[in-house]
């Protein structure tokens, strides 16, 4: 199953501590009622404005100027930083998109809801992956078929 980086998952953590620590989607009302669409649209507003404000200062830094390093080993650590970074950055933009997809589906009502079957994806699931657009079963079978193209 497709991971969130460790990065990733800190900043996620922050958007979901800097929402009201006085409401948090429970099974006992009912599955995404307006509270809980709120809920999960603001925590997607957060985790996307926190991840563009980790991206503005790697591009600040960029722009700061490159790397002159004198020893050839510091240089190839910076670059090798760098190019995580770069990596990491992309990840994200990628993830910013998928952010942006989940919004979407919000405003369609088709939020919380697999693309596949139809099924509630689950509250549990949403809480640790927002940008889930299958439930459990449906992204294991998924994976399931993906492996066995890649093994043909």
């Amino acid at each position: 199953m497709a991971t969130l980086a460790s990065s990733d998952i800190d900043i996620l953590e922050r958007a979901k501590r800097a929402l009201a620590p006085d409401y948090v989607p429970s099974e006992d009302e009912e599955y995404m009622s307006p509270s809980q669409q709120d809920y999960f649209r603001m925590l997607l507003l957060e985790w996307k404005r926190s991840i563009l404000a980790s991206s503005s200062a790697t591009l600040q830094s960029l722009q700061d100027g490159p790397l002159r390093e004198p020893d050839l080993n510091d240089r190839a650590s910076s670059e090798t930083d760098w190019s995580i970074e770069l990596r990491t950055r992309d990840r994200q933009r990628k993830l910013i998109a998928k952010i942006d997809s989940a919004l979407r589906r919000i405003e369609a009502g088709e939020y919380g809801f697999c693309e596949v079957t139809g099924d509630p994806i689950g509250l549990k699931r949403l809480v640790a992956r927002p940008v889930a657009t299958m439930t459990v079963e449906a992204q294991e079978a998924h994976e399931r078929r993906e492996k066995v193209s890649r093994d043909d």
